[in-house]
């Protein structure tokens, strides 16, 4: 099972964790139900993916508090 993870915003690749981990491990433990289901979801061939967020999206919000509101940032 991989973890994969990636911007929530431009879908930019983040990286890859190909080895077992706990979740617990990575902080998924500390995320309430609607915040785990809104960025992590399973494939069909076991792995997990993380929707989180890229640096260039955060400074990019950072910037533009009104970019919130958008679902996808064009970059």
């Amino acid at each position: 099972m991989a973890i994969h993870y990636y911007c929530r915003h431009c879908k930019t690749d983040l990286g890859a964790i190909n080895q077992e981990v706990q979740s617990q491990s990575l902080g998924f433990d500390h995320l309430t139900h609607s915040e785990r289901t809104e960025m992590v979801s399973y494939e069909e061939n076991g792995d997990m993916s993380v929707h989180a967020i890229c640096e260039d999206c955060h400074e990019a919000l950072t910037r533009n508090p009104e970019l919130h509101q958008l679902d996808h940032l064009i970059q």
